[in-house]
């Protein structure tokens, strides 16, 4: 049975004792993502990843659902961890403890035995949009939101996926005994404890990053009881329990060994990346995967509907950007001209808006994509190139309203000369590097870390162990991993490609109305 909570306080957890890793000591990261899992096998004292294993999701949907079954997830991680461990030769008495990054805003709802009702519905799930915009226009509009949650309702948060569920589904409402994140339900299952930390729950928009607790009006207007929400631990590395003998059993891991809270994706990112008070503060970072997201960590409060304004595992803040349309929506493009992703070139005065999907910044839930400037001399790979630089530049556009919420100013030297840390699937790709680099017009760092997700997990389970600061031993971890592979991977500042950029943004643009259909 799920455990209940009054909702509004940070967790309390026990002290533990820090004990050194040693060579021999291990802990498990875990990056519960949209398609698929992520283990790790991560060394404490050196950050080494002695194995990586993954596991597939089935997501379904159409015409704007996205759905995938909660069980599936944690048959995912059983298999993954349990793959992983084998493939480290460690033994299972080495490991201190794990932790759960996962997909952000998903909606779990489950009954009185902890059984999920019904799919999930996921974050780039857009059949909550209208119910997003009705939202939107209460407690002050979107300003109002975004002072006190630090986001305004977009289609892909979880109140408005709530809301949605109470109008189309009130008898699966009506049933729910617990309502999770991905993350919490996962975190769930290992512990048999509730928690979330504020890092993920703030992708509700029914945790205010301003008081940092629920928000009771919040909650009155989305008709949700606060009781059926987890407590929100103080942060991503907090030891919210240990792992039951079911979870151990499931996974071949010892009983007792240490829980954390655990987080959100992209905030378990940050703290793989060695972002955070402890590493790199105001320092960005774009991942190109499902979804194309750029953000940074900083000690100042974001506050603007302009962007997700995401508290961090850390206990500081993560101002986000992010977009429907990447990596996927550029290998679809790839698929119907019948090319190779590598094979494409610079757009010329072709514009592709690959909105595949709905676009989530700029908030365009119902759009599809747009193709423009096309000529009897276009080539395939030019339109593949454009795909390209449209999904590109879109997040791009972002950049320097997240960059603005603290730090120096975007257009101070010592901002455009800060270097942008490129991850995800994407940054494996020559034409993805490229095109950043190109549009960018600043110093593109490709860190070591090959998982961050799952490092910055595996982080915060060390934390949670009593090994201290989940951010600090990430970014030493990461220098160990620079020094042994013949230091940092960084490519100097080419000239930002003005006439692309010009191009794409007027389209953009121009275009937004009509892309706003019905």
């Amino acid at each position: 049975m799920p455990r209940r909570a009054s909702g509004a306080t940070k967790d309390s957890t026990r002290p533990v004792t820090r004990r050194t890793g040693g060579a021999d000591g291990l802990v498990i990261g875990v990056d519960s993502s949209t398609q698929s899992t992520t283990a790790v096998v991560v060394e404490i004292a050196t950050g080494r990843v002695r194995a990586t294993e993954s596991a597939p999701h089935e997501v379904r949907g159409e015409s704007g659902a996205r759905e995938s079954d909660p069980e599936s997830w944690w048959r995912a991680l059983a298999g993954a961890v349990g793959a992983a461990l084998a493939a480290s030769g460690a033994p299972p008495a080495a490991v201190r403890g794990i932790a759960v990054a996962g997909q952000q805003h998903g909606l779990v709802v489950l009954d009185r035995a902890g059984a999920p009702l019904r799919p999930a519905m996921l974050w780039n799930d857009t059949r909550a949009a209208p119910q997003a915009a009705a939202l939107a226009e209460a407690l002050g509009g979107p300003g109002g939101w975004a002072d006190r949650t630090g986001s305004a309702p977009v289609a892909a948060v979880t109140a408005a996926k709530w809301r949605w569920l109470t109008e189309h589904e009130p008898r699966t409402a009506a049933a729910t005994a617990a309502v999770r994140l991905p993350h919490d339900y996962l975190t769930e299952r290992l512990a048999g404890t509730a928690a979330t930390d504020p890092g993920d729950a703030s992708g509700t928009c029914w945790y205010a990053t301003a008081t940092g607790a629920y928000d009771p009006a919040v909650l009155d207007l989305i008709g949700l009881d606060a009781r059926l929400l987890p407590p929100v631990a103080a942060g991503g590395g907090i030891r919210v329990g240990d792992l039951t003998p079911a979870a151990a059993a499931a996974l071949g891991l010892p009983e007792g060994i240490a829980v954390a809270a655990g987080t959100g994706d992209n905030m378990a990112a940050a703290v793989g990346l060695g972002l955070g008070a402890a590493g790199l503060m105001d320092h960005p970072v774009l991942s190109l995967g499902t979804s194309g997201t750029v953000y940074t960590v900083t000690r100042a409060r974001p506050a603007t509907p302009a962007l997700s304004g995401f508290a961090s595992a850390d206990g500081h803040h993560l101002p986000l950007a992010c977009t429907l349309n990447c990596t996927l929506a550029v290998d679809r493009v790839a698929a119907l001209l019948g090319l190779s992703r590598d094979t494409a070139e610079a757009g010329g005065e072709v514009v592709l808006l690959p909105f595949l999907d709905g676009e989530r910044t700029p908030d365009l839930p119902t759009a599809s994509g747009l193709l423009t400037g096309l000529r009897h001399s276009t080539s395939r790979q030019q339109i593949l190139g454009a795909a390209y630089e449209g999904a590109v530049v879109t997040v791009l556009r972002a950049l320097d309203t997240v960059l603005a919420v603290g730090g120096p100013a975007p257009a101070s030297p010592q901002a455009a000369t800060r270097p942008l840390r490129l991850i995800g699937g994407g940054a494996r790709g020559p034409y993805w590097v490229e095109t950043v680099r190109r549009l960018a017009g600043r110093p593109v760092l490709l860190p070591r870390t090959a998982e961050p997700v799952a490092v910055g997990a595996a982080a915060l389970a060390a934390s949670a162990a009593g090994e201290g600061d989940a951010v600090a031993l990430a970014r030493a971890w990461e220098r160990t991993r620079e020094e042994a592979a013949g230091g940092v991977r960084e490519l100097p500042a080419v000239e930002r490609d003005r006439e692309t950029w010009e191009r794409v943004s007027g389209v953009l643009d121009r275009a937004t109305p009509a892309l706003l259909r019905p």
